[in-house]
């Protein structure tokens, strides 16, 4: 046992690999979110995660504080969600019609942004959208019809269709041929 890190939990794998039980104090990509307990090797934990301040180990102390952390932000989220929910009937099944330019095949000369739909549902439902809360994986780029969800809390995510019409413009080899051709007469 390694000096100062008190009486550590340690599990063997069928491998023979020493494994900890660490609180994540912070979100660790491929590991898993702040405030959830995960088992990690030994090594990993001694090494990497504690000494970064990305976890603590679990003791029975801070599995307590865990707990109570976790309750506090149930009733939190239940707040939330209860004072949300008129707002999250105002937006379910709204319908948000975008014109942009298009060029052939239905593809967009730019895009419509999670900006653009939170901008749009803010003058429709007359309360403030915030563009991070528009779960859009990229931006729009062509025309059609989208189902995008609006992740207000919690479990409140309600859904928009984005319809996106396209005004087609001629090519830009087109529209120079045709002076060319005049001329030519």
């Amino acid at each position: 046992m390694s000096p100062g890190m008190g009486r550590i939990s340690l599990h063997r794998t069928l491998e023979g690999e020493a494994l900890m039980k660490v609180i994540l104090r912070q979100d660790v990509p491929k590991l898993g979110d702040k405030g959830t307990l995960q088992t990690v090797k030994d090594g990993y934990a001694r090494n990497y995660l504690i000494p970064q301040g990305f976890a603590v180990l679990a003791t029975p102390g801070e599995l307590k504080t865990l707990a109570e952390n976790q309750k506090v932000a149930e009733r939190k989220v239940a707040r939330q969600e209860k004072d949300l929910q008129s707002l999250a009937d105002r937006i379910s099944g709204q319908k948000l019609t975008f014109e942009a330019k298009s060029g052939s095949g239905g593809r967009l000369y730019g895009s419509i942004t999670a900006g653009d739909i939170a901008e749009r549902l803010t003058g429709i439902v007359g309360t403030e959208v915030d563009r991070r809360k528009v779960v859009l994986e990229e931006a729009i780029r062509h025309t059609g019809e989208f189902q995008v969800a609006v992740h207000l809390v919690g479990k409140l995510r309600p859904q928009v269709t984005v319809i996106v019409n396209g005004t087609e413009e001629p090519e830009a080899d087109e529209a120079e041929a045709a002076p060319a051709e005049d001329a030519a007469e």
